[in-house]
């Protein structure tokens, strides 16, 4: 009897990676595989206090909502996706599924990545794709290095060089975002005041 097998698909890995490591985030990004594992407590806890001012400076007002961990349809390759650790989007997301639980970027008005061990995947690799994607704002809480990055307004699909913050300053959130609000850096990479 002969046994036909195929090739397991990018998508169906990541499936199949996804339930063999619970907690993991998996992504696809310019189709490899990239597997992080579960954060830490002051990554958690910054997704949580940047959540929080940014809904409290009026983001639903705005008309707009804050989502950790939602995915972000990358147009980088057929399967590409992103989970920032936080999102600020326009509050008809629901209408801009993709497919597999992602959203198209056009409703995207900022992501933040906080680093982890993978920190080079959120200071270069999604730099660049974010900027593909269009994403208006990317900031990046650069744990490794003790500083914050922002990239705003990408023309033709790059950022210009990024405002970097220290310590003891804070991040004043571009208007595109939708919301006035400056935050600490020191939240931002400690995950509490």
């Amino acid at each position: 009897m002969a046994v036909i097998e195929r090739e397991m698909t990018i998508a169906e890995a990541a499936d199949r990676v996804s339930s063999w490591l619970p907690g993991h985030r998996v992504e696809i990004l310019r189709g490899s595989l990239i597997v992080s594992p579960p954060p830490d407590e002051p990554h958690q806890g910054t997704v949580f206090e940047i959540g929080c001012e940014i809904r409290q400076a009026g983001a639903k007002e705005a008309g707009l909502k804050v989502r950790p961990g939602i995915g972000l349809w990358l147009p980088t390759g057929p399967a590409d996706y992103a989970i920032p650790d936080l999102s600020v989007v326009d509050a008809d997301i629901a209408d801009a599924l993709v497919q597999r639980n992602c959203y198209a970027p056009h409703v995207f008005r900022m992501v933040l990545e906080v680093t982890s061990s993978n920190w080079s995947d959120d200071t270069a690799l999604k730099v660049e794709l974010y900027a593909e994607a269009g994403i208006p704002v990317y900031m990046v809480a650069d744990r490794r290095h003790e500083e914050v990055l922002l990239y705003e307004k990408p023309k033709e699909g790059k950022y210009p060089a990024p405002t970097r913050y220290k310590r003891g300053e804070t991040v004043p959130l571009p208007e595109s975002v939708g919301v006035t609000l400056d935050l600490s850096v020191d939240t931002l990479l400690d995950g509490d005041d």
